[in-house]
């Protein structure tokens, strides 16, 4: 029996990391400096575990060796009020090690994003595919596959890095190391599709910089 890691989307049963946070937008308060105010949590928008996006985006179980976008820039000083207090309750709740890699990214920053830029390396994850009757088709990626590894001489828990499009046939399941894109991470569809309409539709009251996303995840 094979044991394959989390494949990117998707939950799985198990130990894993997820993803918390809030639209905020900033605007004018009567003749004061704009200040920052909530919009949308998180997970009216996307709950979706999905590793490959954690990684492009922000960093986290950057299995696929994404260069983040937004990387540990830690919680924003100014933080709107709604923010603040359900960081500081977690906290309370939590400690400080319930959670980790608070960051923010700004709608513009989202708009300049380059999707069909490449990993920085092949995945470390192996893509696993099989044959079909209408060809190849993938069926997951794996950190580590017993078959695999005697097909190949690793030892227990050995960890290599595979030359972009080396491929082995193990019994009927092939194996090769892939690089991705963002735009496979993060999908033109997919999950992150409804966090970008609202951050668009508040950008376009506010401005582009006036529109960010506060995140933060836990094991």
């Amino acid at each position: 029996m094979q044991t394959k890691s989390f494949d990117g989307v998707g939950r799985m049963p198990g130990m894993g990391t997820d993803i918390s946070g809030f639209l905020e937008y900033r605007a004018p308060q009567d003749d004061q400096e704009p200040i920052w105010y909530s919009a949308h949590h998180l997970s009216s928008l996307n709950d979706v575990r999905n590793y490959d996006a954690f990684g492009c985006l922000f960093g986290v179980r950057n299995y696929a060796n994404f260069r983040p976008l937004a990387a540990g820039r830690g919680f924003p000083a100014d933080a709107s009020a709604t923010v603040s207090a359900r960081f500081a309750q977690l906290t309370e709740w939590y400690g400080e090690d319930g959670f980790h890699s608070t960051t923010w990214i700004t709608w513009a920053e989202v708009k300049a994003v380059d999707w069909d830029e490449p990993a920085e390396k092949p995945d470390s994850r192996l893509h696993e595919y099989r044959q079909t009757s209408s060809g190849l088709r993938r069926t997951g990626k794996s950190s580590w596959s017993p078959a695999f590894a005697e097909a190949v001489g690793l030892k227990a828990g050995e960890a290599r890095e595979w030359p972009e499009g080396s491929e082995w046939l193990v019994g009927d399941t092939l194996y090769r190391s892939v690089t991705i894109r963002r735009r496979d991470a993060v999908t033109e569809a997919g999950e992150w599709q409804p966090v970008w309409e609202a951050m668009k539709e508040l950008a376009e009251q506010h401005g582009d910089d006036n529109v960010r996303l506060v995140v933060w995840f836990d094991d």
